[in-house]
């Protein structure tokens, strides 16, 4: 095999284990407190998400999202748990709403996403 060739195939091979190494941590939300309570119209109400990781507040941003695709954000706050975010959220009427989150790990990495819910009497 010429000389150029083994390079090439000794360079292929470390970018592939380089790619299959350890992957990188995202806060990926393991539980909700919306499986366990669903929220009652007319009230004020805090969610908790859990997260696999622990997340930046400072650098964390949640909004409320109602008909007709209107973002309100939210306050959070740290739980007591490491990965516990706990959302605050106003007094809803009956309809379907999301929670859009965007969320640093604290490993730097972010995470998006929305959560589905419904508010019924």
């Amino acid at each position: 095999m010429p000389r150029f060739a083994k390079l090439l195939t000794l360079l292929a091979a470390w970018l592939l284990l380089a790619a299959g190494g350890p992957a990188h941590a995202h806060a990926v939300v393991t539980e909700s407190s919306l499986v366990h309570e669903p929220i009652k119209p007319g009230h004020a109400t805090t969610v908790v998400l859990f997260f696999n990781a622990d997340v930046e507040l400072k650098l964390s941003r949640v909004f409320l999202v109602s008909a007709g695709d209107v973002y309100q954000p939210v306050d959070i706050a740290r739980g007591q748990k490491p990965g516990e975010l706990r959302i605050h959220l106003p007094a809803l009427k009956p309809g379907d709403y999301a929670i859009k989150y965007k969320v640093f790990a604290a490993d730097g990495h972010l995470t998006e996403n929305a959560l589905r819910f419904h508010v019924s009497e």
